[in-house]
């Protein structure tokens, strides 16, 4: 195991510029944290890294953690395990594995252990007892939650908030609600955080936020936008698909429909809303997943 755990930070910021943008009088830079590294990319690195210090720090030699059988943080931890050398579990929402699964594949092959269980265990990832009974069948085990969202995760998005040029707006997508805390916790307070639900129903997020955030609780510089989810978690119109692929054809700027590519969307629709007041400066935070097209074709949805 390495003394810290470090990638290259510094990614890209990519300048957008199109008719619409032009016409609305919009800056519009997305943060090309998809780039931060081959495998470990996006908001999955930023939740990991103080993470793993955590780990370390309790004298864990091992991280196991939660996800379903296309999971982006399974497919990162996986990775990380392999590029620093730790042992990781992944208990795989079930209950049994498709061994042609392209996620589950590259998990296995990058040495992560997976625990396919039942639907019904899987809905007690948060329970205490739970926590406790797996704490005590793998005691060198770190255990990070569903997503990787906690309080160190969000020390790296935050981090990542600060890092970035003025603006006047940050807009990312939103799942667990994760990395929007941790941007909320970073971002000035003159500076209007939006999140992208990209699920049904997820008001419940809100209150979720505001006890991950001190910041959030007590601003109201923030938004949760939760009419963009277009079908709910995993699903996605036509529309929406073709959006993608026009953007990475005229903009050189790849995104899967699930995460990055809902929150684009969004943005475009707001955009066209009047969303935005004129020469307002946006910044778009990419948080990868790129790897989630693999499933979506194997799924035969793309």
């Amino acid at each position: 195991m390495p003394n810290s755990f470090t990638v290259h930070e510094n990614s890209p910021l990519q300048p957008i510029k199109c008719d619409l943008l032009t016409a609305k009088k919009l800056f519009l830079t997305v943060k090309r944290d998809d780039l931060l590294h081959p495998l470990i990319s996006g908001n999955k690195w930023r939740k990991l890294k103080y993470n793993l210090a955590q780990m370390k720090a309790r004298n864990k030699t091992e991280l196991l953690t939660f996800g379903g059988a296309f999971s982006n943080h399974i497919h990162a931890c996986a990775a990380a395990g392999h590029y620093f050398n730790i042992k990781t579990h992944g208990i795989i929402r079930g209950p049994h594995l498709d061994a042609n699964n392209p996620t589950l594949q590259f998990a296995q092959q990058y040495g992560m252990q997976l625990h396919p269980v039942t639907r019904v265990e899987y809905q007690q990832r948060d329970n205490a007892n739970y926590i406790a009974a797996l704490q005590a069948r793998f005691p060198n085990a770190y255990i990070l939650p569903e997503g990787g969202t906690n309080q160190f995760a969000l020390a790296g998005c935050a981090e990542l908030a600060q890092s970035l040029p003025k603006h006047d707006y940050l807009i990312c997508p939103t799942g667990s609600g994760g990395t929007l805390a941790g941007l909320i916790e970073g971002s000035p307070a003159s500076t209007q955080v939006l999140g992208v639900a990209v699920l049904k129903q997820a008001d419940y997020l809100r209150e979720h936020i505001t006890a991950l955030s001190a910041k959030a609780a007590q601003q109201s510089n923030w938004h949760l936008l939760c009419d963009f989810h277009d079908g709910g978690y995993g699903k996605f119109s036509a529309d929406l698909w073709q959006f993608c692929q026009h953007m990475s054809t005229q903009h050189h700027l790849p995104l899967e429909p699930i995460y990055s590519g809902k929150m684009m969307y969004a943005l475009w629709q707001l955009i066209a809303q009047d969303y935005f007041a004129p020469g307002s400066k946006i910044i778009a935070l990419h948080t990868g997943g790129l790897q989630g097209l693999a499933g979506l074709k194997y799924r035969k949805v793309i």
